[in-house]
């Protein structure tokens, strides 16, 4: 167990937290205390910033490690998978968009383990890094329901979970057109 490791760890231990303050109301309906969505954002996005401190630990250390490679990249899919669930409980976004975006992520760790079991590693591509960006962006501002910008009568929220599903569906597809050359150069 190293620090970047750790650090991924520490990210799906969050998510339980993260989920009771964005979800357990009163009986009806409202926050047990103000401000209670801001502080889920904020450990939503916490969560999501070590996501890329565990990547720089690991290559600055030089600790990546097989574990971290599949680790890091469910961390994410978890992360990003609860709170599409708890915005969808809440009506803050559509549930077709969620499927999509789901379903682009069955996919790719369907792929992953079909890679590890030839022996394959397969390292998240830069636009899945974009990907993953855009989903957090999106949900954090879906979360707090687009404030600051509210305050300004400035909604930006609903156009950058469709920029995070169009994005979802590029990456997957690249990681789909990647992962079959690795297959046909591995036979």
């Amino acid at each position: 167990m190293n620090l970047p490791n750790t650090l991924t760890l520490i990210r799906i231990a969050m998510i339980p937290l993260f989920m009771a303050f964005l979800l357990v109301k009163m009986p009806d309906g409202t926050a047990y205390f103000p401000y209670q969505d801001f502080v889920a954002a904020g450990i939503f996005i916490l969560a999501s910033a070590t996501d890329g401190l565990d990547g720089y630990f690991a290559r600055k250390l030089k600790q990546v490690t097989n574990l971290g490679k599949f680790l890091d990249p469910l961390a994410d899919k978890l992360l990003v998978s609860a709170a599409l669930i708890a915005l969808v409980e809440l009506n803050l976004v559509s549930a077709w968009i969620v499927w999509i975006i789901l379903a682009r992520e069955f996919a790719v760790t369907g792929l992953r383990a079909i890679a590890a079991a030839e022996g394959v590693v397969i390292s998240a591509s830069k636009l899945g890094k974009l990907k993953t960006v855009t989903q957090i962006i999106a949900i954090a501002l879906l979360i707090l329901r687009d404030w600051p910008l509210s305050t300004l009568n400035i909604h930006i929220a609903q156009p950058m979970i469709y920029l995070a599903l169009i994005m979802t569906i590029i990456s997957g597809v690249d990681y789909i057109m990647k992962s079959k050359q690795l297959f046909v150069h591995s036979k």
